[in-house]
C-alpha cells in the first residue's frame, strides 16, 4: 500500500482555525466536547480563538464527568468551566458506565445519590446534577444531551480526535463525506461531530500548548516523569476496559484518588497489582490452543448469567486469532463488547489493506 501525503504552504494550526471558522459559519449551535485531555485542550483553545474573532462567546463546552476521574483531570476541567468565555455544561448526573475491574460489580453507577459519601470527588456548585436526558448509559449520553441542549435543532460538535494514533481511525474519520465537502467527522442523529485537528501529530499538540502558553492537565507531566509511553497516557475514567494501565500508577501518582476508588468499586486493588498480567500475550503451557484456554476462562471466570452472552458473540467469530482476542475480553469482563468492536474494526482494516481495498477507496 502506498500512502500519499500532500503538503500545503499553510500549517496544521492555520488549517484547524480555518476549519473551525467554517463550522461556525455553517452552524448556529456549536459545542466543544471536552475531556481534560491534551487534544480536547487544543480544540478548546482554537475554538475560543475563533469564537472571539466572530463574536460568538461564550463558547459551549461539554464534559461528561464520569466520577472515577484523575484528581488532576477534575481540577483542570474546573479551571476551564469557570472561565468567563465558557458556557459550562459540566455533567455530574447519574448514569451507568462499565467497570472492567470486577467480575461481580459490572457497572459504576456514577453519581449515585445513595453512595454520596463514597463519591470519588464531590459535585461542583455549577455542574448539572439531574439526568433529564432520557438515558442512563454513558455510550448514548452525548446525543441525548445535545438534543436537549439545542432543543432538537441542528448542531456541530467539535471533538479532539487525531488520525496519527491509529490507521483504523484514519480510515474511519476520513473515508466518507460528513457534511458538504468535509470528510473529517461523523454524522449524529441531530447534528455532526467534526475533528478539526485530525491531521495533527503528537508533537504539534505539545508545541501549540507550549508556544501559546495554554493551560493543560498536569497529570501528563506526572505520567511523563513516571516513564509512561505517550500512546498510553490516558486521562479519562480509571476503570474502563481500555484504561486498565492507569490503575498501575494511580496509587503512586494520586494515592488519595486510589484509596477512594478502591472504596467505591470492587476489583480495583487486584487490577492495580496485576499490572501487565491483566492481559496475556503467551498461551499458558497447560493449554494446547487459545480456544481451549478461552473456554476454560469463560467457564471459570465469567458469571453464569453472562456466559451465554459471551458465547453467543464468540460463536460468530472463529479461528485462533479471534480466540486470543476473546481471552483478553474475558480477562477484563468486557461483556459490553467494546474491545470486540475495536478488534473487529482492526481486523477488517488489515484485511482491506492486504487485498488493496483500502488503497483503492481512500488513496
Amino acid at each position: 500500500m502506498i500512502v500519499i501525503k500532500i503538503f500545503k504552504k499553510s500549517n496544521v494550526y492555520d488549517e484547524a482555525l480555518r476549519r473551525i471558522e467554517w463550522i461556525f459559519s455553517e452552524f448556529d449551535n456549536v459545542v466543544v466536547s471536552f475531556s481534560g485531555g491534551k487534544d480536547s485542550t487544543v480544540i478548546l483553545e482554537l475554538a475560543l480563538i475563533v469564537a472571539r474573532k466572530l463574536n460568538r462567546l461564550p463558547l459551549n463546552v461539554l464534559w461528561i464527568d464520569q466520577e472515577a476521574e484523575w484528581e488532576a483531570t477534575k481540577n483542570y476541567c474546573k479551571e476551564v468551566f469557570y472561565r468567563d468565555e465558557v458556557n459550562p455544561y459540566w455533567l455530574q448526573i447519574p448514569f451507568k458506565i462499565f467497570n472492567a475491574s470486577s467480575f461481580e460489580e459490572d457497572w459504576l453507577n456514577a453519581w449515585d445519590i445513595n453512595k454520596k459519601e463514597d463519591w470519588i470527588h464531590p459535585q461542583d456548585e455549577i455542574s448539572i446534577k439531574e439526568n433529564h436526558f432520557g438515558t442512563d448509559r454513558f455510550k448514548d449520553l452525548f446525543s441525548h444531551v445535545a438534543k436537549v441542549m439545542f432543543k432538537g435543532e441542528r448542531y456541530a460538535n467539535l471533538g479532539g480526535i487525531r488520525t496519527q494514533e491509529s490507521p483504523m481511525r484514519f480510515g474511519g474519520v476520513t473515508g466518507a463525506l460528513t457534511y458538504k465537502d468535509a470528510t473529517w467527522g461523523k454524522k449524529e442523529p441531530k447534528g455532526f461531530t467534526f475533528y478539526p485537528i485530525y491531521d495533527w501529530e503528537f508533537a504539534d499538540v505539545w508545541i501549540a500548548i507550549q508556544r501559546f502558553g495554554w493551560n493543560y492537565n498536569v497529570i501528563y507531566d506526572k505520567m511523563f516523569n513516571y516513564g509512561v509511553a505517550p500512546r498510553n497516557m490516558r486521562v479519562s475514567n480509571l476503570h474502563h476496559e481500555t484504561a486498565y494501565r492507569s490503575l498501575y500508577m494511580l496509587q503512586e501518582l494520586e494515592p488519595n484518588t486510589y484509596n477512594r476508588l478502591c472504596n467505591r468499586l470492587s476489583g480495583i486493588s487486584t487490577f492495580s497489582q496485576m499490572q501487565e498480567n491483566v492481559l496475556v500475550s503467551e498461551l499458558p503451557t497447560m493449554f494446547s490452543t487459545w480456544m481451549e484456554y478461552r473456554d476454560y476462562l469463560l467457564k471459570n471466570l465469567i458469571r453464569e448469567d453472562l456466559q451465554k452472552h459471551f458465547q453467543k458473540r464468540f460463536d460468530k467469530q472463529s479461528g485462533g486469532e479471534w480466540a486470543k482476542e476473546h481471552v483478553q475480553e474475558i480477562l477484563v469482563n468486557d461483556w459490553t463488547g467494546t474491545k470486540n468492536i475495536n478488534a473487529m474494526s482492526r481486523m477488517n482494516l488489515v484485511s482491506k489493506i492486504n487485498d488493496d481495498t483500502y488503497s483503492k477507496k481512500y488513496l
